[in-house]
């Protein structure tokens, strides 16, 4: 019985992908002429294999490079549209010639989706398409999907000093899938996710209309918060909540080794981060591995803690705070630098202190490196023990980190369906693990560096969430599992994890705005299975 249904799922699956390489088998020329004639006049810029330009620009925004070899997929055509009405235009022209979309906003994605398909597909590539209006006034701001973080925090702090965005830290991230996604940032306890901010969207749906939320209904609205807009359509522009912020924030930085007792101050940490401070601390967390200074004649490797803490408030307040709740750290009044909000985004994107704000504008502005990860939900907290056996398995690695976002606060406040991002009560911190190496090594290196990662996150199952093990969607792990003949028992295992109990929701939204599946993907949403 089980090997019928796999041999009808391969035939299924052979004879998609055979009609799908048959329709998108039609010349160049019929894809660019439909195009221009649903365009409404204004032909968007196009790219195929033998442009000059076409290496360079699918290049240009692929961070992780791992996806950069010319062994990945490649689009037949990219897409530069500068007007909403082009996007609906390779909607249209893509479903009629057979072709997958790839969206790409920022090009972040761990595992390389916004840019490379293992079917024939059109990559719409949204750097043209990035404006962004501040109403302070209303405390709002529309801003297009091509925009990066960095640039919405520039315009924000352009028109008020008291005004933020809770996201993430990284600028060269793209609004567009990072708010679909949840959003994460130093904000997350004071104000919760990114995507509990939005108040309205502009969205190309698989007709090729262009919905806003009253249009789309509150169903779709819905899931596009944290259930990943790919799913769904081509995300035009999010309508976001701006937040206050005071006119003075203070950020620190707090290192120590192993050597410096940091096992002992990373166990504390654990509960003082999550639920020992106010709301306005975020203290994060980054462990590496660094070589051991205080080692005498021979260099030695040790594990470094990096505490980063954002205070929304003056340094006096934060030293009160961190001397009540947490001493152990050491941290001292020199340690601390109050700056505006939108300064404090410039040194959490790993900056210099004094640099200056406009590296925000800076869409190149941190380095690409060939990197996998993978994510962790923490709902108590790791012994000791535990700790020590992640120190011993980064020793064994070259370029190991976790990067640490705490929980508690308004994040934990939201109920799990207000919008499609679940992970809300109970959890303490969100581990980011990551190990990056240099791609030039060949494919026998990524099969070891990769072979730890998957070491160290078996290693982590006892300490992590439980039933379902939950992931973040932003930090997108195609180990968890991809999609087969879009099948929702396939899609089950890993929407759980990122979706917990909202999955069931997320595809029956899909069910009924893409029953045809045309926006699909190695793991997006799969409509539900119908007799």
């Amino acid at each position: 019985m089980g090997s019928s249904r796999f041999a009808i799922l391969s035939l299924f699956s052979f004879l998609v992908l055979t009609a799908q390489w048959r329709a998108s088998s039609a010349s160049s020329d019929d894809f660019l002429h439909c195009l221009g004639t649903n365009s409404n006049g204004s032909h968007p810029q196009a790219y195929i294999p033998k442009s000059p330009s076409y290496l360079s620009i699918l290049q240009s925004s692929i961070n992780n490079l791992r996806f950069a070899s010319p062994e990945t997929p490649k689009p037949q055509f990219i897409i530069t549209p500068d007007h909403e009405s082009q996007v609906q235009a390779v909607v249209v022209c893509s479903k009629k010639h057979g072709l997958n979309i790839k969206v790409r906003s920022g090009g972040h994605d761990f595992e390389g989706l916004s840019s490379t398909s293992n079917v024939p597909f059109v990559l719409v590539d949204l750097i043209n398409l990035r404006a962004i209006d501040v109403d302070i006034k209303h405390n709002s701001a529309w801003v297009q999907a091509g925009a990066t973080l960095g640039e919405v925090y520039y315009r924000v702090a352009e028109k008020s000093r008291v005004h933020g965005y809770p996201a993430g830290g990284c600028p060269t991230v793209g609004v567009g899938g990072h708010i679909s996604g949840g959003g994460f940032g130093p904000m997350v306890r004071k104000y919760g996710m990114a995507a509990d901010h939005v108040l309205d969207a502009r969205l190309v749906n698989a007709k090729g209309e262009i919905l806003t939320r009253e249009t789309m209904g509150e169903d779709l609205f819905w899931a596009i918060r944290g259930g990943g807009v790919s799913s769904f359509g081509v995300l035009l522009a999010w309508k976001i909540k701006l937040v206050p912020v005071p006119p003075t924030v203070t950020v620190s930085v707090v290192t120590k080794t192993l050597e410096q007792g940091a096992t002992e101050l990373v166990h504390k940490w654990q509960s003082v981060a999550s639920y020992g401070v106010p709301k306005e601390a975020f203290i994060g967390l980054h462990v590496g591995v660094v070589n051991n200074n205080a080692t005498i004649g021979r260099v030695e490797r040790t594990v470094q803690a990096t505490f980063q803490v954002l205070f929304l408030g003056p340094a006096a307040k934060l030293m009160n705070v961190m001397d009540k709740s947490f001493p152990e750290l050491g941290m001292e009044r020199k340690d601390c630098k109050e700056m505006s909000w939108v300064e404090s985004t410039v040194r959490f994107a790993g900056f210099p202190s004094g640099t200056p704000i406009d590296i925000l504008l800076n869409r190149s502005s941190l380095p690409k490196t060939t990197f996998k990860a993978k994510s962790d939900f923490v709902t108590k907290p790791i012994p000791k023990g535990g700790l020590r056996g992640i120190w011993k398995r980064f020793l064994k690695e070259e370029r190991p980190e976790m990067v640490i976002g705490v929980w508690g606060g308004k994040v934990n406040e939201i109920a799990e369906d207000k919008i499609a991002f679940p992970h809300r009560a109970g959890n303490m911190y969100l581990i980011d693990y990551v190990t990056n190496w240099d791609g030039k090594e060949g494919p026998e290196a990524s099969k070891k560096h990769i072979g730890w990662i998957r070491e160290l996150y078996d290693y982590m199952t006892p300490y992590v969430s439980k039933s379902p093990r939950t992931a973040f969607l932003n930090y997108k792990d195609l180990d968890l599992g991809r999609i087969g003949a879009s099948t929702y028992s396939d899609a089950k295992i890993w929407g759980e994890m990122y979706f917990k109990g909202n999955f069931k929701k997320l595809v029956n939204v899909k069910s009924k705005v893409d029953p045809g599946n045309f926006f699909s993907g190695e793991q997006n949403i799969p409509p539900a299975i119908t007799n």
